[in-house]
């Protein structure tokens, strides 16, 4: 908790009382733009590996991910309580909803699980599995993370998302409604995109009934279509240094009001991939210096 915004421990605290800790698991459901389903190739600066944790592996059910998940943190935290995270590709795509409340019941009943993340797309949620969800949302809490990544059609189209800025705020709405706890994923950086375009699709996402924004900024990663079409002078990348990205910071601080958690502010990827920008700090690193800029100010 510290005074100029709603982090991710205080919003936490909303729901549980003491610490929580999430569990990566991979369901292994692809994504609509990468199967020809919608597009092929999937978004051009994604390598899910670069944020798939060792224990998450696909051939496992989520439950025995899960499982491995709480082996892995008991050793630092072994009184820790747990939150499933459905992080890898699009978690409510190709399967019914009755398919998925088997699999989110049996990651709920995991001892010392206590509620759900599920990551998904604006177009992958039909309104049978928002149905779903919000009745296991009455039993516990679930929190929809949504890659929306920016408001801007150009940029989305830019970087193949396969979906458009109208369908993020629809999908926003319709969460909302349902009850369920909306988070947003935005990235800051995106190519044909200023600073001062991303704190525009802030500024619009706070204008909308989400209860928590993670932003980062735009990594590149060796071995993704990004790095290629870089390389080969095909697409441009704005350039920024940590200093410039910390004032950014500064105003989406100042823009997204309290009752809006701010969950991250900095992509950590393994070093070894990352291509740009190599600033060599941690989430934690960052968010010090940017709470000791907050109060210079």
């Amino acid at each position: 908790m510290n005074e100029f915004y709603t982090d991710y421990a205080e919003y936490m605290s909303r729901f549980f009382p003491g610490k929580v800790q999430k569990i990566s698991v991979n369901l292994g459901t692809g994504c609509p733009n990468r199967d020809g389903s919608i597009g092929t190739g999937g978004c051009i600066y994604c390598d899910n590996s670069s944020f798939t944790p060792a224990y998450c592996r696909e051939g496992l059910s989520p439950a025995r991910q899960a499982e491995a998940g709480k082996a892995f943190f008991a050793r630092k935290y072994p009184k820790m309580r747990y939150i499933v995270y459905f992080q890898a590709y699009t978690s409510t795509y190709r399967k019914s909803a009755d398919e998925l409340r088997d699999i989110y019941t049996q990651a709920l009943d995991v001892d010392g699980v206590v509620g759900l993340a599920i990551g998904t797309r604006p177009d992958c949620l039909p309104d049978e599995t928002l149905d779903m969800l919000a009745a296991i949302n009455r039993e516990k809490p679930v929190f929809v993370e949504l890659g929306v990544e920016s408001l801007d059609d150009t940029t989305l189209r830019m970087v193949n998302r396969g979906h458009t800025a109208a369908q993020s705020i629809d999908a926003i709405r319709r969460l909302a409604a349902a009850g369920l706890h909306t988070g947003v994923h935005l990235i800051a950086g995106l190519p044909g995109e200023s600073l001062d375009a991303a704190l525009n699709t802030v500024e619009r996402i706070c204008r909308t009934p989400v209860e928590s924004i993670k932003i980062h900024h735009l990594q590149m990663l060796a071995g993704t279509r990004l790095h290629t079409l870089w390389r080969e002078g095909k697409i441009e990348i704005p350039s920024f240094g940590i200093d410039q990205y910390l004032d950014f910071c500064v105003k989406v601080v100042e823009t997204v009001p309290r009752h809006i958690a701010i969950e991250r502010f900095l992509a950590s990827s393994p070093p070894l991939k990352v291509i740009s920008p190599k600033w060599g700090m941690k989430n934690h690193e960052f968010t010090n210096l940017l709470i000791n800029k907050l109060r210079q100010r």
